[in-house]
């Protein structure tokens, strides 16, 4: 497909969003030395613009690709294979979660990110604070989680962008057209040809890559200089730090001693859909090359086409798992509190139990305002802290997201290894080979339990 072949040269790709980094970063010292308000301004459009169309595919791009995901999963051998599939991927969800954690709890124990030094840079974030504190009040709580994931009708959830809401709506609506069968084969190819057109139109967008990052990482620099970054810095390397933890000593573990897969094949094939989750900050936009980065490692098409959905509205070990973690902490420092071990407990449970609450590209604001609710610290201090956070985000998220994308390939190939889902044929052929279409998966033999030597998922 086009949009997987716009960026098949991981170099190429790679050098694009450096330079754009380098560039947006010169530019906004100069914006901010010389008072350019025009040229901060020009920086911030190009970056809202970016932002806003990727945005634009969100919602239909999630509907869409969950419906045509579980309905593709008929042709994996029936209700008892599905459900078996489901389950087993949703544990090791919660198994990658669990582990992130953790290690974002010990990380940011290490670091002791916002311990001092940030009074410099709380005047320059004042702006924020009314739209922090608003996010805190509407997510800060499973209360509104839990009324926020059912909508008031069909069209509000669309009409509102509640992804959460067209989570559950493509959920429901996808079981229901799986249990119909050929009933629902119009509704399945209408649904499967509209993913195709929402896919063609990000393969447009991703041309676009490295302009809106040089806007984005310019506008923050013409907006809060170094009086904000210096006292941030502690918080942003911690976050570095634990996502590549995550990214290159957790899951390479996990591939090559669970689904029996060697990590630098991993990282050559699902390389460029990591690179381009780290540009555009998005698990969503990056959800076509996610599944095809499965699929070129031997994942059944048919699966593919089911965890992959899933996991980008989902699963989000960077944004859910050791960002909360290290974001908790961080605030924390600033309100002058000490957490206790039962209010590291309570982060844990928060990864583990709360990525339902982390969909879409404001997973990291959901998860982190969730989590420092449940431990008890101040709304205030808590709307402080994301005020401070907002101001270095992109610079965050571009590694949250990485290791976000890189979960949601992981997982897929250790389930399908499990599950006698995993081709090594295709896994072992060069990185090279035409790319096959994931949106609409070939008949894939029935699941078989894998050998002995081979198991790695729990039952």
């Amino acid at each position: 497909m086009s949009f997987v072949r716009t960026y098949n040269k991981p170099r190429v790709f790679a050098a694009a969003v450096l330079g754009a980094l380098v560039l947006g970063a010169l530019l906004g010292v100069i914006a901010r030395t010389a008072e350019a308000t025009w040229l901060t301004d020009t920086l911030d459009q190009i970056g809202s613009i970016f932002t806003t169309l990727l945005q634009i595919a969100v919602i239909p791009l999630v509907f869409t690709a969950i419906i045509v995901g579980i309905t593709s999963l008929r042709k994996l051998g029936g209700g008892k294979t599905a459900a078996r599939l489901g389950g087993k991927t949703l544990l090791w969800f919660a198994i990658t979660s669990f582990i992130a954690s953790i290690i974002g709890i010990v990380v940011g124990l290490l670091f002791n990110p916002g311990n001092g030094g940030l009074a410099a840079g709380v005047a320059a974030t004042a702006k924020n604070a009314d739209k922090a504190t608003k996010s805190v009040s509407s997510w800060g709580s499973w209360d509104a989680f839990i009324e926020g994931l059912i909508p008031q009708n069909f069209f509000s959830a669309f009409s509102e962008g509640a992804t959460l809401q067209v989570l559950f709506l493509a959920v429901i609506i996808g079981a229901a057209a799986y249990s119909l069968g050929d009933k629902a084969k119009p509704f399945v190819d209408f649904t499967a040809s509209a993913f195709e057109i929402i896919q063609r139109y990000l393969g447009w967008i991703v041309r676009l890559a490295p302009l809106g990052i040089l806007g984005l990482i310019g506008a923050a620099v013409a907006n809060y200089g170094d009086s904000l970054f210096r006292p941030l810095l502690s918080a942003t390397l911690a976050v570095y730090v634990g996502c590549l933890l995550v990214l290159f000593v957790v899951y390479p573990i996990l591939l090559q001693f669970v689904a029996k897969v060697s990590p630098l094949k991993f990282f050559a094939k699902a390389g460029t859909a990591i690179q381009f989750a780290f540009a555009s900050q998005s698990s969503a936009a990056t959800l076509p090359l996610t599944r095809q980065s499965a699929v070129n490692l031997g994942v059944n098409p048919g699966y593919a086409a089911f965890a992959a959905p899933l996991g980008s509205a989902t699963k989000m070990d960077g944004c859910a798992a050791v960002f909360p973690a290290i974001g908790t902490i961080f605030i924390a420092n600033i309100a002058g509190v000490s957490l206790n071990v039962g209010q590291y407990v309570l982060i844990v449970v928060v990864a583990v139990l709360g990525a339902l609450a982390t969909a879409g590209t404001t997973g990291w604001l959901t998860a982190l305002t969730l989590t420092t609710s449940l431990v008890g610290l101040d709304p205030a201090q808590v709307a402080l802290g994301i005020a401070l956070i907002y101001s270095v985000n992109p610079i965050m998220d571009m590694m949250r997201t990485a290791t976000n994308v890189a979960g949601q390939i992981v997982v897929p190939v250790i389930v399908a290894r499990s599950e006698g889902l995993l081709d090594d044929d295709v896994l072992n052929a060069p990185n090279t080979l035409p790319v096959p279409d994931a949106t609409t998966p070939e008949p894939a033999p029935e699941a078989k339990p894998a050998e002995p030597e081979k198991a790695g998922a729990p039952a």
